[in-house]
């Protein structure tokens, strides 16, 4: 019985393993939307906590109405665009304050986004998702025996795909911003004035960047949906923090402000902030103080590298007297 208990022990580890790592790659998306918006266009982008909701309310909408689960995906993405580029044309056309206009979005896409499912949640466990069809190439009951843990086969299979989506659009987004178009994206958000004087429209420029980058957001939003098995008019809720401390982590573990390293810096950020979260509620923390955690957590990035800095200082100064 000792043992068998053991054994059950660790299967709800390895299951909670996997899963915090699959929801930390889907966020990762998030991430990289929010680096887009945040470090490469310098604009502070509160359509997140919409676009995301949106992204897995129309995803959600869709798989209920019976639809193709890479339509309904397809559908997300272009779904959290338009929210994007509602937010772009409100700061460069209406010439509102950028974080003004990501308000009056976000502030909007909650009632679309109960118009969108028709109620606050809509289950999915029914319904043929990606995630589904993913886990359906083998059966429950298949296992890897890895060690002393046995590995859900299901599970490996959605974390695959995920990690190869993944990998998929890091690759295209660093092959886009080296591009010409995606040099003149970076160079607005790093001097708006000289970018102008080259003949670029930084109006259209920064509302390309946003589409992009809730595209990116709405694909986290439509695949969350999918893997959560259902969907949540609150799930957008704090996803602005959790994007910016993926991101803040990612530039304190890769320590380089390259692309390229940037890109995976977001990536490892988003999963190392899902594990945090994973242990501390493994620990025992009420599920109520999670966005107090989350907070702290925030503040610990951002104070980190600045703190840092003055211990190294003050103990070079030490050592030099």
């Amino acid at each position: 019985v000792v043992a068998d208990h053991g054994r059950v022990g660790r299967d709800v580890e390895v299951n909670l393993l996997l899963s915090t790592y699959a929801v930390g790659l889907i966020l990762a998306l998030l991430a990289l939307g929010v680096l887009i918006s945040f470090r490469i266009l310098a604009f502070r982008d509160l359509t997140v906590e919409g676009s995301i909701t949106l992204g897995g309310a129309v995803c959600a909408a869709m798989l209920f109405a019976g639809w193709n689960p890479i339509l309904a995906t397809g559908a997300a993405i272009l779904a959290g665009a338009a929210a994007g580029t509602v937010t772009g044309i409100l700061a460069t056309r209406f010439q509102i304050n950028g974080l003004l206009a990501g308000i009056l979005v976000m502030t909007a896409l909650y009632s679309v986004n109960l118009r969108v499912m028709g109620r606050s949640n809509l289950p999915l466990m029914n319904q043929r998702t990606i995630v589904t069809t993913v886990r359906n190439f083998t059966s429950p009951e298949n296992k890897w025996h890895i060690g002393n843990w046995d590995v859900p086969a299901q599970e490996v299979y959605v974390l695959g795909m995920v990690s190869v989506l993944i990998i998929v659009v890091a690759c295209a987004m660093y092959a886009f911003f080296r591009t010409n178009l995606g040099l003149a994206m970076r160079a607005t958000g790093d001097n708006e004035n000289m970018i102008r004087a080259l003949g670029v429209e930084v109006g259209w420029m920064l509302t390309l960047g946003l589409a992009i980058s809730n595209g990116l957001i709405g694909l986290a939003g439509a695949l969350l949906v999918q893997y959560q098995g259902y969907a949540d008019v609150q799930i957008g809720l704090g996803m602005v923090v959790w994007g910016l401390a993926s991101v803040i982590i990612g530039e304190s573990l890769v320590g380089s402000r390259q692309m390229g390293m940037l890109i995976i810096g977001s990536i490892m950020g988003s999963v190392v902030f899902r594990l945090l979260v994973a242990i501390a509620l493994r620990w025992g923390l009420n599920p109520n103080d999670l966005k107090l955690v989350t907070a702290v957590f925030v503040f610990a990035a951002l104070v980190a590298p600045s703190a840092g800095e003055i211990v190294r200082k003050r103990l070079g100064k030490a050592i030099a007297q």
